[in-house]
């Protein structure tokens, strides 16, 4: 005797479940993106307040009968008697006529120009020097002399970081707020569909976490590959964007992207958050497929329990 295989009790492709698992991969591929935008900014952020905290420099004005060699000595060396200081080096001519290319353009010659002359003080982030009294100190040797130690600019850069950042938190919040709705109603509407075999099920005396499972079971593939797509579309993004980035170096175009956005990498953390998302939204469609289920169950057993709805029910 042939035993007749048995179909699946929920179909396994039909107009809504496709429908879904397009909407669940497009809302993963924003949040996705949102989330390593968010994580790349931040990494950035990051990386220009630790640069600008690793160096300070002192500049000195050019005067009236001032050796400018021998007052950059000067203060070079007096910088490094300070405890926390590193090193110190002195910005050739080339190198401050580098600066100022952008705005008096090549072939400069700064004897003929009142230029300040730099030099940059590499100082330990985790024991600095003190900052008032090798200004102080410079004052009194080198009156010429004034230190910069870039406290306005860091807290000007750690506002602006933490502004950006929350902004990139509210955007996500706001896509994940549209993912929920939208995987909510996407999930009933596919339900709604699917109600027949609800109710038929129901009617020959299937339990309702047996038919909540069934409906789980083939919800959580659907959720799976439209997040799995979403997410790893998003990945794919971050990963060609770094390689566009890597093979178009000294160019303009990736000069200011690279000093904007720093390099397009989101690091395993970023990786890491877009895998935590893919399952976060199947997890979300899995549930509202459950709830959704129940709720139908109940409303088919109060219609049942009232003989003026029997009309309602399937013959």
């Amino acid at each position: 005797m042939r035993v007749r295989p048995t179909a699946p009790i929920v179909p396994p492709s039909n107009i809504q479940g496709n429908a879904l698992m397009v909407v669940i991969a497009i809302m993963s591929f924003l949040a996705c993106l949102t989330l390593g935008g968010v994580s790349m900014v931040r990494a950035t952020a990051a990386s220009w307040q630790s640069q600008i905290s690793r160096e300070v420099t002192i500049q000195i004005k050019p005067d009236e009968g001032l050796d400018m060699e021998a007052a950059l000595a000067k203060a070079r060396d007096l910088a490094l008697t300070f405890v926390g200081t590193k090193d110190a080096v002195v910005m050739d001519d080339q190198a401050t006529a580098r600066l100022l290319e952008p705005w008096l353009g090549t072939g400069l010659n700064l004897d003929e120009l009142p230029v300040p002359r730099l030099i940059v003080v590499t100082i330990d982030e985790s024991n600095p020097p003190d900052f008032d009294s090798m200004r102080t100190q410079l004052q009194k040797e080198v009156p010429q002399a004034f230190l910069d130690d870039h406290r306005t600019w860091v807290d000007r850069l750690v506002s602006m970081a933490h502004t950006t950042v929350m902004i990139g938190l509210a955007i996500l919040a706001l896509v994940f707020v549209a993912m929920v709705l939208t995987v909510v109603f996407a999930t009933r509407g596919a339900l709604s569909g699917n109600r027949h075999i609800v109710e038929v099920l129901h009617f020959v005396g299937a339990e309702a976490g047996f038919i909540a499972r069934e409906f789980q079971k083939h919800f959580l593939k659907i959720s799976l590959k439209g997040s799995a797509a979403g997410g790893t579309l998003a990945a794919l993004c971050f990963a060609a964007a770094n390689v566009w980035q890597s093979h178009t170096l000294a160019t303009p175009q990736t000069d200011q992207a690279t000093a904007l956005f720093g390099t397009f990498t989101i690091g395993w953390g970023g990786y890491l958050g877009i895998f935590a998302t893919m399952l976060v939204i199947a997890l979300l469609t899995t549930i509202t497929a459950r709830l959704t289920v129940m709720r139908t169950i109940d409303e088919i057993d109060q219609v049942r329990s009232d003989p003026l709805r029997m009309d309602y029910l399937p013959d």
